[in-house]
């Protein structure tokens, strides 16, 4: 008779709270010039204490509330106490006066002590411009 081994994960719980800065920096068309490019870097303030830089694909009308966009940025810095990176993907669409926007951090893409990061980043932002995150996640203990 074989044995089964059973292996427990044990994970943490954990939510971060901030704010954070952000700059576009638009760049050349893509895609006969239907798709826009921008370049993204964040600096986040709070629970996490990081810089983010990353890649930002639209397409639509934002002035006339209709677009969407698509984006992974890189945030490195310390989180918990501990200090490595993590990817984080975006998904974001605007219609009709309504707006949806999916952060999540992308499945294996933690390195150092934020290796096996999982989670989602939730963001407010005021009507003074303030960005605001609460990134709720998940490290293997």
């Amino acid at each position: 008779m074989q044995g089964r081994v059973v292996i427990i994960m044990r994970f943490v719980n954990n939510t971060a709270r901030g704010t954070f800065d952000v700059d576009l920096a638009s760049g050349a068309a893509e895609l006969d010039g239907s798709v826009r490019r921008f370049e993204l870097t964040k600096r986040f303030h709070g629970d996490l204490e990081a810089t983010g830089a990353g890649v930002m694909l639209s397409c639509g009308d934002p002035q006339a509330g209709a677009a969407g966009y698509v984006a992974i940025e890189i945030v490195r810095g310390r989180l918990g106490g501990r200090e490595g990176d993590f990817a984080l993907q975006q998904f974001g669409t605007m219609n009709a006066g309504s707006q949806t926007l999916h952060y999540e951090v992308a499945p294996g893409s933690g390195h150092g002590e934020l290796t096996g990061i999982l989670g989602a980043l939730h963001l407010t932002i005021d009507a003074d411009g303030t960005h605001h995150y609460e990134l709720e996640y998940d490290l293997q203990a």
